[in-house]
């Protein structure tokens, strides 16, 4: 069981994932506190469960996911008790299934499991790279009846990055190699890593500020100088980090995968540093409230939530090296594509489409 001496136990994992666990529904999706599920931080909910032992919970969560998948691969952006509130597909939805049953094989080898969640990762998958635009970016989501939306978000393909890749590395696991893949996540690879102009402007938040690092995009000395440009913008010592640059916010989330995103540099002091501050976000019960605002000295949103559980799992097993799943975000970067220069590439700065 992950533990970071000093910081956080085993009992305290153990403790975490059955706060994530009493919220799961009878029908095995995992919901934010207001009510919906959506099939990101649904898996990110399993891999958490996974790594503390609850196999059969996240096993009941991969079911949920395979019976509620659409024919086109995606899933409704959220769901209220198995039915659609928000209907769009959203591509970092649907690509981070790869991440969760790669996930699963390296901590539990269950090649029979693998086998059967495999046609879920390609449709997936193939729902994922159908949105893809000239230049590489993934637009961000599709409509119901086929309309994409009009932009790309960096964060999303940041993940969907991790997502490409880890479908690779399972294709060829079980035999059904998939090149096109490959090809999309190199493509993806180089514009998360040259053309920022491909995205739309999201920058106040923190995630665009490291996820192109924690997904595996950006790695070596450019992740290293992305991380120290806005390191005061975004990280209040002894607290955590902030979820906006423009609000006194910090949150439990992305203070974790923060903390992965430096760990998986090698910034394993740093890492360690964040993972600590983080801690006073811990509930009696072994949940974490999702963040705390540090002017008016008060829980935003007051609640807890199984997502910030997760992150907190994933960053401690991250941090301990104890399964054989804890260096997923560290193996994301390996086929990182070197920096270029942007203005030698040939690839068009104009906004391009599907």
């Amino acid at each position: 069981m992950p533990a970071v001496p000093g910081v956080f136990t085993a009992e305290q994992v153990v403790a975490t994932a059955r706060s994530i666990a009493a919220v799961q529904e009878p029908d095995g999706g995992v919901p934010w506190p207001e009510g919906h599920v959506d099939a990101w931080n649904h898996v990110e909910c399993l891999m958490a469960m996974t790594v503390a032992g609850l196999n059969a919970e996240a096993r009941k969560g991969y079911d949920w996911l395979a019976r509620t998948q659409r024919p086109d691969g995606s899933w409704p952006a959220k769901m209220v008790r198995g039915e659609a509130a928000e209907a769009n597909g959203e591509s970092n939805h649907a690509a981070y299934v790869a991440v969760g049953v790669w996930h699963d094989l390296l901590v539990t080898g269950d090649e029979d499991f693998t086998r059967a969640m495999w046609p879920v990762v390609r449709r997936a998958l193939d729902f994922v790279v159908d949105l893809q635009t000239a230049r590489g970016e993934i637009i961000w989501e599709r409509s119901p009846s086929g309309l994409p939306a009009a932009y790309a978000l960096l964060t999303g393909c940041s993940s969907i990055y991790q997502g490409l890749r880890c479908g690779v590395l399972l294709g060829e696991h079980l035999g059904d190699p998939h090149p096109d893949w490959e090809l999309a996540a190199d493509r993806l690879g180089h514009v998360l890593a040259a053309h920022p102009e491909a995205f739309a402007d999201k920058s106040r938040f923190s995630m665009d500020w490291y996820y192109p690092i924690l997904g595996g995009a950006v790695r070596g000395a450019a992740a290293r100088e992305r991380l120290d440009r806005q390191w005061e913008t975004f990280v209040e010592p002894g607290l955590g980090v902030r979820c906006v640059s423009d609000q006194p916010w910090v949150t439990g989330a992305e203070s974790c995968e923060l903390a992965m995103a430096l760990d998986a540099t090698g910034d394993r002091e740093r890492a360690l540093t964040v993972f600590a501050d983080m801690q006073h976000m811990r509930h009696e019960n072994g949940s974490y409230w999702t963040g705390w605002q540090f002017v008016n000295k008060a829980w935003f949103p007051n609640e807890q939530s199984a997502y910030t559980a997760a992150a907190v799992i994933l960053a401690a097993d991250a941090l301990s090296d104890t399964t054989p799943g804890s260096d997923l975000f560290r193996q994301a970067g390996r086929y990182a594509i070197p920096v270029v220069d942007p203005g030698s590439c040939g690839c068009s700065r104009a906004s391009s489409r599907t």
